[in-house]
C-alpha cells in the first residue's frame, strides 16, 4: 500500500510539469496553440517509439488497422478527449498561474460521474457534501486570482479549465463504451489492441491530429521558438510517458477498491507540486490566505471524495 501511494505521488510530481511548463512558455511569449499542439506531436512520436520497442511493428500495425476501420470515431474521441481538453488547459495558462490551473483542473474528478450519468451508467450517490467542499476550495483559489489579476483574467483562466475537465472524461468514456459493446452511434470494438493502454492513447493522439491542424489554421499563431518546441517535448516525456506509466502501474497494482481510491487521491498533490515548481523555477509569489485555504479545501476534499466513492477501474489518468 505504501509503495502504491509513493508511486502515485511520484506520478503527480511528473504530471505537475504540465502546469508549470505551460505557464513558463506563456510567460516567455509562447502561443498557447503551439503549447498544446506540439505536445501531442511529440506524444505521437514518443508513443510510436514506445510501441515499436514494446510490441514491435506488429503492435503498431494492429493499432493502425483499428484506426482505419473507425476513423470517424477515433477523430471524434481524440478531438474531444485530447484536442478540446488540452487546448483549453493551454489557453488558461496564458491567464492564470499553473497552481491555479492545477487546482481548478481537479474539477475533472467531479465531472467524471456526470459524464457517466450522461451515458446511462450508474454512479454512487455518496459524496455530495465533499463535492461542495471541493468546489468551495476551487472558488477560493480563483477568487484570490481575481483579486490579484482581475475578474476578466480569472474567468479566462478558470472557465476553460472547467470545460476541459468535462471534455477529458467524455473522450475517454467514448473509448470505454466502444470497448464494452458500443453505445448509440459509438461502434463496438472487440479488438485486442484496446487491451494496451498505450495503444489507446496512441489512437486518440492520432485522432486528434485533424483538430490541431484546424486549430492552427484558424488561430494562425506566430512560429514557435526553439525553446517552446523543446519545452513541449519535455512535457510530453514527463507527463505523457513517465507520469502516465507510473500512475497506471500504481493503479494496476491495487488489489482492493480502497487501494485504488488511495492511488487516485494522490493526484491532489499536483496542486502542491505545481505551486512549489512555480515558486522555485518561475519566482512566483506565494498565495495569500484565500489561496492557501482553497488549496487545503481542494486537496482534503479530493482525498475524502475519492475514498468515499467506488472508483471505476478504467478511470483516466490526469494530463
Amino acid at each position: 500500500m505504501t509503495r502504491l501511494i509513493a508511486l502515485g505521488v511520484l506520478a503527480a510530481l511528473f504530471f505537475s510539469s504540465t502546469f508549470v511548463l505551460n505557464r513558463s512558455m506563456s510567460l516567455e511569449g509562447g502561443h498557447w496553440v503551439w503549447t498544446a499542439s506540439l505536445r501531442f506531436a511529440w506524444m505521437l512520436l514518443l508513443l510510436t517509439g514506445w510501441m515499436l520497442a514494446a510490441r514491435g511493428p506488429r503492435g503498431v500495425r494492429a493499432a493502425w488497422t483499428l484506426f482505419r476501420r473507425h476513423p470517424a470515431f477515433w477523430t471524434a474521441a481524440g478531438s474531444v478527449g485530447f484536442g478540446v481538453f488540452y487546448s483549453l488547459v493551454s489557453f488558461a495558462s496564458s491567464y492564470a498561474a499553473g497552481w491555479v490551473v492545477a487546482a481548478t483542473w481537479q474539477t475533472t474528478l467531479l465531472a467524471t460521474p456526470l459524464v457517466l450519468l450522461a451515458f446511462g451508467r450508474r454512479v454512487p450517490a455518496r459524496g455530495v457534501l465533499l463535492t461542495l467542499l471541493i468546489f468551495a476550495g476551487i472558488l477560493l483559489v480563483n477568487a484570490e486570482h481575481a483579486g490579484t489579476g482581475g475578474a476578466g483574467g480569472a474567468w479566462r483562466g478558470a472557465l476553460p479549465v472547467v470545460l476541459a475537465a468535462f471534455a477529458y472524461p467524455l473522450g475517454n468514456q467514448m473509448v470505454w463504451e466502444a470497448r464494452n459493446g458500443g453505445h448509440g452511434r459509438i461502434p463496438a470494438m472487440a479488438d485486442p489492441a484496446l487491451d494496451d493502454r498505450f495503444a489507446v492513447v496512441w489512437l486518440m493522439t492520432l485522432g486528434s491530429v485533424p483538430f490541431w491542424l484546424l486549430l492552427a489554421l484558424a488561430a494562425r499563431p506566430p512560429a514557435p521558438s526553439a525553446g517552446q518546441v523543446a519545452s513541449t517535448g519535455v512535457v510530453a516525456l514527463l507527463a505523457g510517458v513517465v507520469a502516465t506509466t507510473l500512475f497506471l502501474h500504481a493503479r494496476h497494482g491495487a488489489r482492493e477498491p480502497y487501494e485504488l481510491a488511495a492511488v487516485d487521491s494522490t493526484q491532489a498533490a499536483e496542486v502542491v507540486f505545481s505551486l512549489a515548481g512555480e515558486v522555485l523555477l518561475l519566482d512566483a509569489a506565494l498565495p495569500g490566505a484565500a489561496g492557501w485555504a482553497g488549496i487545503a479545501l481542494t486537496v482534503v476534499g479530493l482525498v475524502l471524495y475519492v475514498r468515499a466513492q467506488t472508483v471505476p477501474a478504467g478511470a483516466p489518468a490526469p494530463p
